[in-house]
Parts: C-alpha cells; structure tokens; sequence
C-alpha cells in the first residue's frame, strides 16, 4: 500500500536526520547520564521504592526533551512541502512509530545507567522489558500528538508542557505500579488488568491522533 510505503520513507528520513544530527540524540542521553550520576552523588544508595520513582522521572522528562522536536523543528516551508508529498495518517504514524524506538532505545540505557551506579531491584527481568516498552508506546503516541500541536502555536515548549502532563499522569501512575510489581515491593497477581488498561489507553489515544491529525495538518 502507498501509505505503508509512505511510513517506511518516512522513518528512514528521520533515521537519516537524526543521523547528521547527532549532537541532539548525544544531548538526550547526556541528560539521562548525567541526571543519574548527580542523583547518585546527591543520595548514594537508594531504596528500591525510590529507585523505582527516580527512573520513571527521569524517563519522563528525557522523554519530553527527546520527542519535542518532532514537529516543533520543522519550520512551516518544510511541512508545506510534506503536505504536498505524504499522508497526514503516514506523517503521524512515522512519527509514532519512530518515537517508540527512540524512547526504548532511552528507557534501556536509562536502566543500564542506573544499574551501574545502583544494584538492579528488578526481580522480574522480562515483565520490567515489557513495560518499558509499553511505556515507550504510550509516551510516544502522547508526546508526539502533543508535539504537534503545539508547532502550531507560538511558545510551543511552554504549551507542550501544559498539554502533556495532564495526560500523561494516569500512564505514569500505572506505568509505576507494574514496575513495582516487577521490583518485587508488591506482589499483585491482576497485574494484567493494569496492562490491559495502558493498552487501552495507548488505545484511545491513537485513535485520537490518527483521527484529528489530518485536520490538524490542513491547518
């Protein structure tokens, strides 16, 4: 289909930019390593409880500083000119799609950061994957549609950061306790349901940007 061609171009062209800038995705991660290292110099060992509570802030905010260029950098002569080539359903699938990888490719090192300075709490290695993943998913999908609004006003860092939390604070909540559960500091057998109910979230959310982008884009 030429929508699913139009996606696979587009994230290569993204691949290739964040290529030749790399001093951007060497920002991020330098954010991540150094936050960790100053939490580590300021506290020295940690509780697994805070441990858990200190990786999810981080995560956040490398999160909002990584996805915000999504949109935000692209001036409006280069939007004009993909408006004229691609699908608006392709440009914010790409877009997606590309921001899960990044951002697990930040939740992993964020991990292996803090497992280097602090013993790993994690008890349950492959549920803790599966959650950063959907973590991934879910942060993506919100911060990119978010991002996309905002590019269409001025002060669009300040307004991102107005719009996003509110939605993202039910996902962090429930991304905090599945990890919890992962950490052993509690033993919660219907841990599914909370998987179910990201699921559903990262759901509605989609559906949300797929449906309103193409309006959005028009403008």
């Amino acid at each position: 289909m030429q929508i699913i061609s139009e996606i696979v171009f587009l994230i290569k062209k993204d691949l290739l930019l964040e290529w030749r800038q790399k001093y951007a995705i060497w920002g991020i991660l330098l954010y991540v390593v150094s936050t960790v290292f100053i939490v580590f110099i300021s506290t020295g060992d940690i509780p697994a409880p805070v441990w858990n509570i200190l990786f999810w802030i981080i995560i956040l905010f490398a999160s909002v500083n990584a996805v915000v260029k999504s949109f935000v950098q692209e001036n409006s002569q280069r939007q004009l000119y993909y408006y004229q080539l691609a699908h608006p359903l392709a440009i914010i699938v790409s877009k997606i799609i590309y921001n899960i990888g990044l951002l697990f490719i930040l939740c992993v090192l964020n991990y292996l950061a803090m497992t280097i300075v602090y013993e790993s709490p994690v008890k349950r290695l492959e549920l803790f994957w599966l959650i950063l993943f959907l973590g991934s998913v879910g942060f993506s999908i919100t911060f990119t549609f978010v991002s996309a609004i905002a590019s269409k006003a001025d002060n669009s860092s300040t307004l991102m950061a107005i719009l996003t939390f509110p939605i993202v604070i039910p996902i962090l909540g429930i991304l905090m306790t599945l990890s919890a559960n992962a950490l052993g500091l509690i033993t919660d057998t219907a841990y599914t349901n909370d998987i179910y109910t990201l699921l559903a979230i990262d759901g509605i959310l989609l559906g949300l940007a797929v449906i309103l982008f193409p309006f959005l884009w028009k403008d």
